[in-house]
């Protein structure tokens, strides 16, 4: 049975089964390219040993799965962990209260 990856439950998994997780998937994105670990390697500039331990399971740096992205054109992807600072509605008071709100007479 077919299990949509939107809607995991990333919060009831182990540090580890995400890993694996996120592993799993960029092996996939390998397949669905129909490109082998030795080509996705060398697009990477990483070795083939390398591919194959992240699509294991093993732990990679945060590194390793940028040039893997980006090699598999999936960095896009990561446009979801791009978060921007939130302002406070106090703030947005204050930053109002700083504008002119009359002209000064003339003189």
């Amino acid at each position: 049975m077919y299990q949509n990856s939107y809607n995991k439950n990333w919060y009831a998994m182990t540090d580890a089964v995400v890993v694996q997780t996120l592993c799993a998937s960029l092996k996939q994105m390998r397949l669905n390219k129909n490109i082998s670990q030795e080509e996705l390697a060398e697009q990477c500039g990483l070795s083939r040993i390398t591919i194959s331990r992240m699509e294991s399971g093993k732990a990679i740096n945060l590194l390793t799965m940028v040039q893997v992205m980006r090699a598999l054109g999936k960095l896009d992807l990561l446009n979801y962990l791009n978060e921007e600072p939130e302002i406070s509605p106090l703030q947005v008071m204050e930053e109002r209260s700083k504008y002119r709100k009359k002209a000064s007479p003339s003189k």
